[in-house]
């Protein structure tokens, strides 16, 4: 380049590149993590112009102040009853948590994936929306189908992959489906549930339902085209969906930075769509509740979608094949300054004099025995490595409502010379 080139003074470019504040042995202060006072935040009238969130899309919905007290606007001043059952709810999770873990680190399966420090993010939700709304989740929403009183012996079944799953043993374990709960089919592919929940809340709306859909994903998860093209079609359609965004700081082991936290948040990627966008405490379950009934019924009003970025950590492994100490500093799950949610929950139930910690632990262990007892009952079905728990030809079964030419030759061939062989391929 020569040296009477306009540019030449300029320095050379380079790139950004995100690094996590802590690395694994580090000290731990989150002094960076804005956290505004309880009960700050305005709640908009559900018919508000999505141009009018943007305040909202960087601040953060609260309600449990730091005494776990509720206050402010979005305070849902729900019952002591729906209380209790909404800490009753997240402590089974918790409780069905930590026994599947156990159960997996013991053989029994190949996979699991606890919510703990998010138990909030997907019971607070179910409570808020209907019944019959239906639900794509990802793969940490376990607590939808706990809190709309979903077998556990059924959700058992399906991570041991027996003769019980009423899958066949084709998922992943945690992977659940239930249209009877209107909980959609989980997929390992991230993002793909989001288009598919707008498709289904257009067809709802075409069809003049009263039903809307929510989605949830991982911050990670809105780099995805998917993502983008849901927001899109939910924008220009007004599809009656809720696009919740499960920002828990961790993508497996990469830090929230690289989907884009260090830019903005992930709730204002709403408003370049003209969605509303609400960024919420997902530790706090009088939040989340709030905030899924406002768009709730902004939904059903015809008003709209929402975007929710549920502000959370997750304070385990991704997964049971995950260490989050080669990558984390094992200081950050307890210096996470929005708490436990089910501490906080707990906490401010007995500020209202309807709980104590007596009534808790007596909650803890029955709910254990609980889930001990489901366990008992789904292993009866069997657990891994004992042996084909479905009949062999069932692969061939409940994927095509029409099954293809060329599998079916398979499926003949298969069965014709297991009939010829005398072996025993069939599950008796």
């Amino acid at each position: 380049m020569s040296g009477d080139h306009p540019r030449a003074n300029l320095p050379p470019l380079s790139l950004h590149v995100p690094e996590p504040r802590f690395r694994p042995g580090d000290a731990v202060d989150f002094l960076d993590v804005e956290v505004p006072p309880a009960g700050a935040q305005p709640r908009p009238d559900t018919g508000a112009h999505p141009s009018s969130f943007t305040g909202l899309a960087y601040s953060l919905v609260r309600v449990l102040d730091e005494q776990d007290r509720a206050v402010g606007p979005w305070d849902p001043k729900l019952s002591p009853d729906m209380l209790r059952r909404m800490l009753r709810s997240m402590a089974l999770v918790r409780a069905f948590d930590e026994r599947m873990f156990r159960a997996q680190r013991q053989g029994k399966t190949s996979f699991y994936m606890k919510s703990t420090g998010e138990e909030a993010v997907a019971v607070a939700a179910a409570y808020a929306l209907d019944r019959d709304d239906m639900c794509f989740p990802s793969y940490r929403q376990q607590g939808l189908l706990i809190a709309r009183d979903w077998s556990l012996v059924d959700m058992m079944n399906q991570i041991y992959s027996n003769k019980g799953d009423r899958l066949d043993g084709k998922q992943l374990p945690i992977m659940y489906s239930s249209k009877e709960a209107s909980f959609f089919t989980i997929s390992g592919n991230l993002a793909t549930q989001y288009p598919q929940a707008v498709g289904w809340a257009m067809a709802s709306a075409a069809r003049g339902d009263t039903r809307i859909a929510a989605t949830w994903c991982g911050e990670g998860s809105t780099a995805e085209g998917d993502f983008h093209s849901a927001c899109t079609f939910a924008s220009v359609y007004r599809a009656p969906v809720i696009l919740n965004v499960v920002n828990n700081q961790w993508a497996i082991s990469s830090f929230s930075g690289f989907a884009g936290a260090e830019a903005t948040t992930f709730a204002a990627r709403a408003v370049g769509y003209g969605i509303a966008g609400l960024r919420v405490d997902g530790n706090d379950a009088l939040a989340v509740y709030a905030a899924t009934a406002w768009a709730a019924e902004r939904a059903r009003t015809n008003h709209g979608p929402t975007l929710i970025e549920l502000f959370t950590y997750r304070a385990e492994g991704h997964s049971t094949s995950d260490d989050p100490s080669a990558y984390r500093s094992a200081a950050e799950a307890t210096a996470w300054p929005l708490g436990d949610p089910i501490r906080r929950l707990k906490d401010h139930l007995i500020g209202l004099g309807e709980w104590d910690e007596d009534a808790h632990a007596a909650q803890d262990k029955e709910l254990a025995e609980m889930v001990k007892a489901a366990q008992k009952e789904a292993e009866t079905n069997g657990i891994l490595g004992h042996g084909l728990h479905q009949p062999f030809e069932t692969m061939f079964e409940g994927v095509f409502e029409e099954l293809p030419w060329h599998l079916r030759e398979q499926r003949d061939q298969m069965l014709a010379e297991e009939e010829a062989s005398g072996r025993p391929w069939r599950h008796k």
